[in-house]
């Protein structure tokens, strides 16, 4: 009889992988399969170490900008989070066969900036400064055209009058209680703001925030599969404890797991950023399998069927 004890795992779905992270990844597999290595592909296609380490050992080579990339028509992969304007304009100049991996859902963003500010509208970005999809959609524009905001305190100090013509947009990867509070602060202080016609962030954010705030506040701990620089994963990490677990961890690896944060649990809460692969949620589940004797159960509060087209350059090849 085992003498490990018991531990109650629930295990959250949807979790990992969305559209998204997935055709990213396909594109940069089916690029190398269509042009041979090496493939090169500026930052990390998407933000997870595990994903960046297999693709470069079947050929890619990641770089931070394109003056690493050599002349040539060995093609140049955009990530998943988007890139300024500039970046695919050089690639043009140097006549480089640039491939753009940037999610849709990003793309949406990026296209409702322009048409605000094809309207003479000032922008304002709800998201985080630094993150490489905030510098993508601020890069859609000449300088100065999108304000960004942070928090409450931001809109507070914002420079326009209530009645100048503003529009908003946000970063997809954002807590939506985070963004709800800085839209309402937004809202109240400038009334007639325009908004997304679709709010956006994106689904797979949603849904998978929305499966830990299920399940937080009936776990001991939580454990979230991902990257310390995935935006995404940081913040599954914040609504678990924001909505009554008091303990988590945010682990790539099952090496990152620190015991000492799990002594004495029950139960354990389980998922996986958008750019987490399902193999290391498994391995997850196997280091934890050796100390404690494991009963599993999955959570599913939301069902996803969505996929996106490869670009145009690889269809070819894929049909």
């Amino acid at each position: 009889m085992s003498q490990k004890p018991t531990l109650k795992i629930l295990l959250c779905a949807p979790r990992g992988f969305c559209a998204g992270v997935v055709r990213a990844i396909n594109v940069v597999e089916q690029a190398l399969a269509k042009f041979g290595a090496p493939v090169y592909v500026r930052h990390e296609i998407v933000h997870n170490r595990y994903v960046v380490e297999t693709l470069k050992k079947k050929g890619a080579v990641f770089i931070e900008e394109l003056d690493e990339a050599p002349d040539g028509r060995q093609p140049v992969i955009f990530s998943a989070h988007g890139v300024p304007k500039d970046v695919p304009a050089e690639a043009e100049r140097r006549n480089l066969l640039a491939i753009d991996a940037t999610c849709p859902l990003v793309k949406k963003v990026h296209l409702e900036a322009e048409f605000h500010h094809r309207r003479d509208l000032k922008i304002i970005l709800v998201g985080h400064k630094g993150h490489p999809e905030v510098v993508g959609t601020m890069g859609q524009l000449p300088e100065g055209s999108v304000i960004l905001v942070e928090s409450a305190e931001d809109v507070a100090a914002l420079p326009f009058s209530p009645d100048e013509p503003l529009a908003y947009v946000t970063q997809t990867t954002l807590s939506i209680d985070d963004m709800s509070a800085v839209v309402a602060a937004l809202q109240a202080r400038y009334p007639g703001i325009i908004g997304p016609h679709r709010q956006d962030i994106c689904y797979a954010t949603t849904n998978r925030q929305a499966a830990v705030k299920a399940i937080a506040d009936k776990v001991d701990a939580f454990v979230v599969v991902g990257s310390p620089n995935s935006s995404n994963s940081q913040r599954l990490r914040e609504v678990a404890e924001r909505s009554g677990c008091k303990t988590s961890q945010l682990v790539l690896r099952a090496d990152d797991i620190d015991w000492t944060k799990f002594e004495g649990i029950k139960s354990l809460g389980v998922t996986a950023g958008a750019s987490a692969p399902e193999v290391l949620v498994e391995e997850i589940l196997n280091a934890f399998a050796e100390k404690f004797e494991l009963d599993i159960e999955t959570v599913t509060t939301a069902t996803e069927d969505v996929s996106f087209p490869l670009p145009r350059q690889l269809r070819e090849e894929v049909a």
